[in-house]
């Protein structure tokens, strides 16, 4: 089950027994559980009817039993358990011994005064498991998938009007360039920048790229963005602020070098086929780089981005080795790529 679908339910009032919580969309997932919280439980009962467990420390077995249990003063309540790794492929770490029979004859004979929400960090679970299938048959499962672009760049311009402020999509773009994908971060600077813009005022890119705070990934990611759009002065600003910084200049090169590598993976896997959600799970990297790496590609034949790659070596060689002064080296590379 998409969360959404999951979310629109609640709202109904509609609660599933179980749900069993699993992605790599961290933020999405904790907000979810926050969210099934606030509708499920009241606030005044939650000292009595909130039990959280780590899977790490403690059996399922001894989970169950605690939903099994009658809720005390209090007319439901709701058992949260993290690291659910025994229903993935990965293997489990932990010493703890897990009596999977009691969890799947609980799952066909669940008491209707408790939720239990069983929750793991993992991409996938293992499907062959007869406790995910069964899981999945009753659609008890939730996924929280990284979002798509246009999902993406939805989501940030929601959460602007959610604290108070409005955005337009261009600014939305922005934004993401200068904060990234990670969603735990986007939010904490959406909700510093609309406290700066006040409320009912709008965001905009120059408020936007004064305020951001870049990591230094996202600064090599846009200093590759202006590279493609062959804008070398902003190219130049961006990596004398990393210098000042700073920043190694031979790991600089190394995240220029990687950044270009992935527009070429883009580029060749486009060409057979495969749609940008497929890109991102095979290079193992966000759907919105990806989109973003499609568009750069766009403007290479591919040729060109394997002789940008072999500058880049020979740059990274002829650094270590002492042949050229570093900052000189990069600044000559990005004269080259932009004549």
């Amino acid at each position: 089950m998409e969360y959404r679908l999951a979310v629109k339910q609640i709202k109904q009032k509609k609660f599933l027994p179980i749900y069993l919580c699993y992605g790599t969309e961290k933020f999405l997932m904790n907000e979810f559980i926050q969210f099934l919280t606030y509708e499920f439980i009241d606030p005044v009962h939650k000292d009595f009817a909130l039990s959280h467990f780590d899977l790490n420390e403690t059996s399922i077995d001894q989970v169950v039993e605690d939903v099994e249990t009658l809720p005390f003063m209090v007319p439901n309540k709701l058992v949260i358990a993290k690291n659910a790794n025994f229903l993935t492929g990965t293997r489990d770490k932990s010493k703890i011994e897990h009596q999977i029979e009691k969890l799947e004859k609980y799952i066909h004979s669940p008491v209707d005064y408790s939720v239990l929400v069983l929750y793991v960090i993992a991409e996938k679970l293992d499907e062959r498991k007869k406790l995910v299938k069964l899981l999945k048959k009753q659609n008890n499962i939730v996924s929280f998938s990284p979002l798509k672009p246009n999902e993406l760049l939805n989501w940030v311009q929601n959460r602007v009007k959610k604290n108070g402020s409005s955005i337009s999509e261009q600014a939305a773009e922005a934004f993401i360039l200068n904060a990234g994908t990670n969603l735990q971060s986007l939010a904490a600077e959406i909700e510093k920048c609309c406290l700066f813009a006040g409320a009912g005022q709008e965001l905009t890119i120059e408020m936007i790229q004064h305020l951001v705070v870049r990591s230094t990934e996202q600064n090599i990611f846009i200093l590759v963005d202006e590279i493609v759009k062959k804008k070398l002065n902003k190219a130049l600003t961006i990596f004398y602020s990393l210098l000042k910084q700073k920043e190694e200049p031979i790991k600089i090169v190394s995240l220029i070098a990687r950044q270009f590598r992935i527009i070429l993976q883009v580029k060749e896997l486009s060409s057979k086929g495969y749609s940008q959600y497929q890109i991102a799970s095979q290079l193992s990297i966000h759907p919105y780089a990806v989109k973003i790496a499609d568009r750069q590609g766009k403007l290479y034949d591919e040729q060109n981005l394997i002789d940008i790659l072999d500058k880049l070596a020979e740059l990274d060689f002829q650094m270590k080795s002492g042949q050229v002064e570093k900052s000189l080296g990069i600044e000559k590379f990005l004269f080259k790529v932009n004549m």
